[in-house]
């Protein structure tokens, strides 16, 4: 279940408290958690919405859309193919009920210098990531390629990496789990964690 910004900020300030998917069955788990862009959101319930004429506008403005007949229309829509993770949808409409739970973890280990029992772990984190890749090691060229170039938009260091670029940005993310990058408005930098760990190479 993907959350769109605005939906997941909405979530952290308490003015979207729902959201409607249509499944075949519950895609979440009640009590899961997700990190999105404004932190970490839980899934504290889940029920199938039987009738939609049930929805009422204080529904529907909990959870984002301006009126019922606007989230049924979403609801009724005609499901498009939304990419690998977004699927079809399903003939049976849920309710999901949200709430914020406290912000993403990446953020204070980005900003986190390791000591050297933490930049050890950190070493082999990165090190299990090259060995994930039969291409080779690539962790370092990546990074390196980051802190030379801050604020440099995907498809240009996808181009200048030589790599195409939803395999490079795959890769971002995995070091970004690590609190080695961060995400800028337009492309990326090097985090004070990323830093510290590229200094440590030599």
């Amino acid at each position: 279940m993907l959350l769109p910004a605005r939906v997941a900020q909405g979530v952290r300030q308490g003015s979207i408290t729902l959201a409607y998917r249509r499944w075949e069955q519950p895609r979440v788990r009640v009590g899961g958690t997700q990190l999105t862009s404004a932190g970490i959101v839980r899934f504290d319930h889940v029920e199938e919405v039987t009738e939609l004429a049930a929805i009422t506008d204080e529904d529907a403005r909990a959870a984002g859309f301006t009126d019922a007949d606007a989230l049924r229309r979403m609801l009724t829509a005609t499901p498009v193919q939304r990419g690998p993770r977004g699927g079809k949808g399903g003939d049976h409409v849920f309710r999901v009920r949200l709430s914020w739970v406290g912000e993403d973890p990446r953020v204070e280990l980005r900003t986190t210098v390791p000591d050297a029992g933490e930049l050890a772990d950190v070493t082999a984190a990165v090190a299990r990531l090259d060995a994930g890749k039969r291409s080779g090691p690539w962790t370092r060229q990546i990074l390196e390629w980051i802190r030379d170039n801050p604020g440099v938009i995907s498809t240009e260091l996808a181009a200048l990496l030589g790599r195409e670029v939803a395999p490079m940005k795959a890769d971002i993310r995995r070091l970004k789990a690590l609190g080695l990058t961060e995400s800028l408005r337009i492309g990326y930098q090097l985090s004070p964690r990323g830093a510290a760990y590229l200094e440590s190479l030599g």
